[in-house]
């Protein structure tokens, strides 16, 4: 399982078209992929789960994939966090 630690910084946070991008960096893999925020967990290949965390400025994140392509899937993500000004 590979995991990663993310704080939101953007100033919206982590709402609709970051949500959609994320989603759909994580469908790109087979492995599970998860996000969680203040002791829950979504499946990041989930628009509703994500957007229903709520996840603000400030926040801090944990993304967890566990597969057979789990270091390509964080490094996507971390990639897509940083490009799009998301979390650092």
């Amino acid at each position: 399982m590979e995991k990663k630690d993310f704080h939101v910084i953007a100033e919206t946070g982590i709402h609709a078209r970051p949500a959609t991008l994320l989603v759909q960096t994580a469908s790109k893999f087979s492995s599970d992929i998860t996000l969680t925020y203040n002791d829950k967990s979504v499946n990041l290949k989930s628009i509703m789960g994500v957007m229903s965390l709520g996840v603000g400025q400030n926040a801090d994140v944990t993304i967890s994939a566990d597969g057979a392509d789990e270091a390509d899937a964080i490094a996507a993500i971390d990639e897509t966090m940083k490009k799009e000004g998301l979390a650092e």
